[in-house]
């Protein structure tokens, strides 16, 4: 994972304004909501350079650090692609608090960002700045995992994540078969409702291939912390896991390298990692949102974003989301598929699934 300094260096470099969450603002960060309406029609025709100044400005918002060599930094990694191509700026806040996110969002606007783009679902109250005078001719969007209330200046991307998450499971419990192995872990951040809803989906997962698996849950409470993610996964291999999930940010490379030193196979949360080797992994889980920025870039640069509509993505019908094993044995990647494939038409319903699991 590279370093902030030089990750910093490269941005500007690359005409990619960093701006910090913790940074000055142009007010106390309470705004004055006027209950302004913006006029969709008129930001849809003018895309991408929807104020008309002769510069398109992407304004990223993410609650993770978009460093993190992951999921967050998914989502700027397809945007700094293709501004790049286009010749377009990137200003970038990211590890915002929920609690700052409108303050954060009025900001963007005040500073001439013809889109904002929101990386996570986190932050879904920065789009109540929708009604923010500044934010008047700014067209916004959410990669929003289950989905957000509905609002005519936001175009949504969302998935399913017990689609992806199952899935993973079912591939960590193709690699038990391996050796026999009865134990998996799985480690969070914070126990919260979409960290403890993952949990549960990938024990689901599991079990469909050993169905008398002993599936280990650990909450560090904080994704970014590597000495706590190390704790955790140093707990749950002493109790024989022989596969790891760390569903975390930035502390996500720091368990897989343990996990590399242990002979333990380790999953990516949301990023294709099969060529990565320090740390190497063994399954990629694919639905970070980048993934689906890079169609909404394009729909935004050729005016064809329609603003207020949904785009679910779901896995066995769209390229993403997706798992794949890296190196699969024997009939393991045709396993997989069929399970994929049957999600997809319906015939596999993860929901119920992971129901009857936990019940």
């Amino acid at each position: 994972m590279r370093s902030k300094t030089i990750g910093a260096l490269a941005a500007l470099t690359a005409g990619v304004l960093l701006l910090p969450a913790c940074g000055s603002r142009n007010d106390d960060g309470g705004g004055t909501d006027t209950g302004s309406v913006a006029d969709v029609a008129a930001i849809q025709e003018a895309m991408p350079d929807v104020n008309g100044d002769g510069n398109v400005v992407i304004g990223i918002m993410s609650p993770g650090d978009t460093g993190d060599g992951g999921y967050y930094e998914s989502f700027v990694t397809e945007a700094r692609a293709f501004a790049d191509e286009k010749g377009w700026t990137l200003n970038i806040v990211d590890k915002i608090n929920t609690s700052d996110a409108v303050a954060q969002a009025r900001n963007l606007c005040r500073q001439n960002v013809d889109m904002i783009a929101v990386g996570a679902s986190e932050l879904k109250d920065a789009l109540s700045a929708t009604s923010d005078e500044s934010c008047a001719n700014v067209a916004f969007y959410i990669s929003s995992g289950d989905g957000v209330d509905e609002n005519p200046q936001v175009a949504q991307s969302q998935d399913r994540a017990n689609e992806s998450i199952i899935v993973a499971g079912y591939s960590a419990g193709l690699i038990m078969q391996r050796t026999g192995a009865k134990t998996a872990g799985f480690i969070g951040g914070p126990e919260v409702d979409f960290s403890t809803r993952a949990a549960n989906a990938y024990a689901a997962g599991v079990k469909q291939v050993v169905p008398d698996a002993n599936v280990l849950t650990t909450y560090t409470g904080d994704s970014e912390d590597s000495g706590k993610a190390r704790e955790a996964a140093t707990a749950q291999m002493a109790q024989g896991a022989a596969v790891i999930y760390p569903y975390l940010g930035g502390a996500t490379d720091s368990v897989a390298s343990l996990a590399n030193e242990r002979n333990v196979a380790v999953l990516t949360p949301g990023s294709d990692r099969c060529d990565s080797t320090a740390p190497s992994y063994d399954v990629s889980v694919l639905f970070a949102p980048g993934l689906y920025f890079g169609e909404t870039l394009n729909q935004f640069n050729d005016g064809t974003l329609e603003l207020g509509a949904i785009k679910v993505y779901h896995l066995g019908v769209d390229k993403y989301p997706t798992v794949k094993i890296c190196e699969p044995e024997g009939t393991e990647e045709a396993q997989l598929n069929e399970f994929i494939a049957g999600i997809g038409a319906g015939d596999i319903k993860p929901d119920d699934l992971i129901a009857a699991s936990v019940s």
